[in-house]
């Protein structure tokens, strides 16, 4: 009983200790105790010990219990009465008496200053707290349902075909027209619930002048040159093919085209959008289809372009060239008298992103993997999540994160940049990379480095976004953990 009391009042967390784990046991062992308690400590911490294989058997609480709780308000045996007894009648050793020598009768025994508790620990962050833990159990949550993806195509495709073939039966402007398979599900980097699709419509268009309206290279105006009679002769105005009528007629079509499908309703006109939305409600599953329509221009990319796509370390610049010998697309988003176009690169960007890798294989099966995918859903799910309960941050949008990133790939070219088992690092100098781009309120377009894709954005929700990305890259990026 005294070894007992001697342990627990030098060593008063020895409970905690003995029943946890060694090494702690041989740390209070090294400490300056009295000879008794670190006597027992050594012993307690014999792998020879009853009391050490009790508490490797799994039998804590019971041990617990019978060797190291206060025995207030237990009944004790007679042979420990008598035990105590004998002690007090043999008189006090010699060890117990010395600390007493001069104390006067009946004072209480002085046990010193209670013992300071154990400093906390100060390792490395728990596990749940590592942000490359955080950011792959994100990624893990992103990736959209096999079913779900099943479904969403069916109700889509249906949609889409029925579309087309009034088109090419029944609509004399837009009989040639052509889908084009672009965009983040055809990208494979559409994330959460498939519940918003995009696709884009073509008319091909041969002989014409494209002229650029404005300062930056965004817009343009398309001129027929000695073209004979044809299906877009309805929307000329001087040999100028005007888009706000072309985008009129062409959502009128659309909307012959469902209107005997009771499940889809068609919403109301955007000012300045340049697409039909539809809203498809079927089978429970509900879904916002945007249909927009361009003009496939077969000639030189503009002037304005010659300084962009500066893939060439990245990609090769046989592959660059190859790129820029493809077609452009004019969108229907008409801007100041009506008349202008948005080009379009949206199908490059898809190959771009297709084949994103420095070298061939990159990605590829039983090859080494990168994470470029990856820290562009994060970016887009960020952006979204700081959308969510921010509403000043509306215009924002996943196209910004998407120039993010292939403004990083062009420098930080090769696959040893993005591998995947540095997906926290990678994804973190991009944020970097984006909050450069907010604070200073420029985001060059990938292909028309004069155009600022932030230049409708406000200074305000530029240095508000940064500030809360900011916070989310030094805090361990807490919108994920909800």
């Amino acid at each position: 009983m005294q070894d007992r009391q001697a342990l627990q009042m030098v060593v008063p967390s020895a409970e905690r200790i003995i029943c946890t784990k060694l090494p702690d046991l041989q740390s209070i062992y090294s400490k300056r105790c009295c000879t008794r308690a670190r006597k027992m400590v050594k012993d307690l911490s014999h792998p020879n010990n009853g009391l050490f294989s009790l508490l490797r058997s799994g039998k804590r609480e019971r041990t617990r219990r019978s060797f190291f709780l206060p025995s207030r308000g237990r009944a004790k045996s007679p042979a420990v009465r008598g035990r105590r007894g004998h002690a007090r009648a043999r008189g006090p050793s010699p060890r117990t008496s010395e600390p007493d020598a001069g104390r006067a009768p009946g004072a209480a025994r002085s046990r010193g200053p209670a013992p300071s508790p154990p400093p906390p620990t100060t390792g490395t962050r728990s596990r749940d707290e590592d942000p490359g833990r955080i950011l792959q159990r994100t990624l893990d949550q992103l990736p959209i349902r096999k079913q779900q993806r099943s479904d969403s195509s069916k109700i889509i495709n249906d949609v889409v075909q029925k579309i087309q073939k009034h088109m090419e039966t029944k609509s004399a402007s837009f009989k040639d027209i052509q889908k084009l398979t672009t965009g983040s599900y055809y990208e494979n980097l559409k994330i959460r619930d498939p519940d918003e699709f995009d696709v884009m419509f073509s008319v091909p268009m041969t002989r014409v002048d494209v002229q650029p309206f404005g300062l930056d290279g965004a817009f343009y105006t398309v001129k027929m040159k000695r073209h004979p009679k044809g299906p877009l002769d309805a929307f000329l105005s001087d040999d100028i093919i005007c888009a706000s009528t072309m985008l009129k007629e062409f959502r009128d079509e659309v909307k012959k085209a469902i209107s005997a499908a009771a499940d889809v309703k068609v919403e109301p006109k955007k000012t300045g959008c340049p697409a039909v939305t539809l809203q498809l409600d079927r089978s429970g599953t509900k879904i916002s289809l945007d249909v927009v329509l361009s003009l496939e221009v077969r000639s030189c990319w503009p002037s304005f372009t010659t300084d962009g796509m500066q893939i060439g370390n990245w990609l090769g610049t046989k592959v660059r060239k190859e790129y820029r010998q493809q077609p452009f697309h004019l969108v229907a988003k008409y801007e100041g008298s009506g008349e202008s176009k948005l080009i379009s690169f949206s199908h490059v960007e898809k190959q771009i992103l297709t084949n994103h890798g420095n070298k061939k294989t990159c990605c590829e099966k039983n090859k080494k993997d990168c994470c470029r995918k990856q820290c562009l859903k994060l970016l887009k799910h960020l952006i979204e999540q700081l959308k969510a309960t921010n509403p000043d941050l509306s215009k924002f949008c996943s196209y910004h994160a998407k120039t993010t990133l292939l403004h990083a790939c062009t420098r930080r070219p090769t696959d040893g940049e993005w591998v995947y088992a540095d997906l926290s690092q990678c994804f973190q100098q991009l944020l970097k990379d984006f909050e450069h781009y907010l604070k200073e309120g420029v985001l060059p377009n990938f292909f028309i480095p004069k155009q600022n894709l932030l230049s409708s954005v406000s200074k305000k929700s530029c240095q508000a976004l940064a500030r809360l990305i900011e916070e989310q890259r030094n805090n361990g990026f807490p919108v994920f953990k909800n």
